[in-house]
């Protein structure tokens, strides 16, 4: 199966990230699944570029011109997939993938979990956001999104769009069927 990343390009943050990252990796590669993602040579994307790589999975970059022009294509990237902006680089890994996962990010991870989770409200897709919520990184947003749905401000029950995972074991649990 292919599955869709999020996750922070930034070298500087906590060591544990990525060696739980190298963990989700080393999976993907030994179930024989495709990873897609964007495409990045820093931080959780080469982490996890390098380690599902290595382990004999499929890694498919969609990268932004800006950034390959820059230089920043990991040498990881099995398949390059070019694209025009941030937005372009969303919809098309969403529309490569059967599972969207969440690590540890910034700003673009949070802006690409909104995205696709307010498609999914729309019926644009049936995929679930899977937050892997290492060392409770994405507690305050889990609270969040509680708060939305208590407050009516959510239609339905958010878990069909966003899931919250503690361990790699919960991440697998919560991929869809095929996908194990």
């Amino acid at each position: 199966m292919k599955i869709c990343v999020f996750c922070s390009a930034n070298n500087h943050i906590d060591a544990d990230y990525f060696a739980m990252t190298e963990e989700l990796g080393r999976w993907m590669g030994n179930n024989g699944h495709t990873l897609v993602y964007g495409g990045h040579d820093e931080g959780l994307m080469e982490c996890l570029a390098r380690t599902t790589h290595e382990a004999g999975g499929l890694v498919e970059g969609v990268i932004p011109r800006c950034l390959l022009e820059s230089g920043h294509l990991s040498r990881y990237v099995d398949v390059e997939i070019g694209c025009q902006t941030l937005s372009d680089r969303k919809d098309i890994m969403l529309s490569r993938s059967d599972a969207v996962i969440a690590l540890p990010g910034g700003i673009g991870t949070l802006d690409e979990v909104f995205t696709v989770a307010a498609s999914a409200t729309l019926s644009y897709h049936r995929k679930r956001v899977i937050i892997y919520n290492m060392k409770g990184f994405w507690s305050p947003l889990e609270q969040l999104f509680d708060s939305l749905q208590e407050k009516g401000m959510i239609r339905g029950d958010y878990h069909s769009q966003v899931v919250f995972a503690r361990q790699l074991d919960e991440v697998v649990a919560a991929l869809p069927p095929s996908t194990h």
